[in-house]
């Protein structure tokens, strides 16, 4: 198979969706590997390495696109990217599709199969590609907030630790998955006061014995997100449906109940955000200003640290990957169950529920594609 990396597009995105070290196996197995140059420098990977590992490197951005039979990527196609797909590629990447209409719009007209890191899920529930992300984006939240809390970015001006005397800073987490435990671990690390909410009483149970009760937990009701956020320095959502559309917890009013200079880090923007004031920002703008409260929403938040985020990505999509090139994407998604959750899109069908449900469109479940 022929398999192309292109060099990501996005603002800041210096993550790629492969290392030299995967190259090689798939050149291994038999398979041509393409990549555009340039495409892992952020990451920290010369083109040599590639050459190196078996890969072809590749001089223009659309010659990946019209050369390859899978595409892999770690962000979803940006508009001038919707050109060069070609229908039957497989696409297979961050998809996000709940998020924006206009890309579910392109990507079925173009019909392509769209895999999605992010839904590929075990019969445990656990979402093995999205994980990793969501660790790293969990434990840059507290950092981040902490910075924009400094009275420089118009913050309230409160160290997360607080010092002998003065009392930290509270920081309130909406979510205790992947996302929301991970972010408890660094803010309890930095010696903040941390409250986390979660609508599984299993899941607070897990996260007061891990713990050991230097964190609260809480059931997250509208009454108990109305009551917390308004003593939170730092507010962080972590809220997740696999998938689907973020729902949208934080009112208007909620966030006018907060401290003037708060910070707002809204982790879940990648799935339209978990607030009715979220919009995405980029590593280059990465704050805005509303109700008094500092937003911070920037959607690729692990393309910071690509080297890191890089590497633990592409360390649990290689399976997948190996099997999706050795075997076709039918076979491959027929004999993984959880490959099989990927698939959101089949040459102009949706093929994933949750992505159908959120903009009111046809949805064909994927069991009857696979029988054509």
């Amino acid at each position: 198979m022929i398999i192309g990396i292109p060099k990501e597009i996005k603002s800041e995105e210096n993550r790629v969706a492969i290392v030299p070290g995967g190259v090689e196996t798939l050149v291994q197995r038999g398979h041509r590997v393409i990549i555009e140059k340039g495409a892992g420098i952020g990451s920290g990977f010369s083109d040599e390495e590639y050459k190196w590992a078996g890969a072809e490197i590749i001089l223009r951005h659309e010659d990946v696109f019209y050369e390859s039979e899978l595409i892999l990527k770690v962000k979803e196609p940006l508009p001038e990217e919707y050109s060069l797909l070609k229908e039957g590629q497989v696409l297979f990447t961050y998809l996000h599709l709940a998020a924006s209409y206009d890309l579910t719009l392109n990507l079925l007209n173009k019909k392509i199969i769209g895999i999605a890191y992010e839904t590929v899920q075990n019969e445990d529930g656990f979402l093995p590609l999205l994980a990793p992300m969501s660790e790293i984006a969990g434990r840059m939240a507290p950092l981040e907030g902490a910075k924009y809390l400094e009275k420089p970015y118009g913050g309230r001006g409160i160290l997360l630790s607080g010092v002998a005397g003065v009392p930290p800073a509270t920081v309130v987490i909406l979510g205790g998955g992947t996302v929301g435990f991970n972010a408890a671990r660094i803010a309890l690390g930095m010696g903040a006061q941390v409250t986390v909410l979660d609508i599984n009483p299993r899941r607070l149970r897990f996260l007061d014995e891990f713990f050991q009760g230097r964190v609260t937990t809480m059931i997250a009701d509208n009454y108990n997100i109305r009551m917390v956020v308004k003593y939170a320095d730092l507010l962080i959502g972590a809220v997740l449906i696999p998938g689907a559309k973020a729902p949208k917890i934080i009112t208007r009013e909620m966030l006018r109940s907060m401290k003037p200079g708060a910070v707002f880090v809204d982790v879940a923007i990648d799935q339209g955000g978990c607030s009715e004031t979220s919009k995405p920002t980029t590593h280059l703008n990465p704050i805005y200003e509303e109700e008094g409260i500092i937003h911070y929403s920037v959607s690729n938040m692990p393309g910071a640290v690509p080297r890191t985020a890089t590497r633990a990505l592409t360390l649990n999509t290689l399976p997948y990957v190996l099997e999706l090139a050795d075997k076709g994407w039918k076979r491959a998604v027929k004999e993984n169950l959880s490959l099989r959750k990927g698939v959101n899109l089949v040459e102009g069908k949706i093929t994933y529920k949750a992505v159908a449900e959120a903009f009111n469109l046809s949805y064909t479940p994927l069991e009857e594609v696979l029988e054509d």
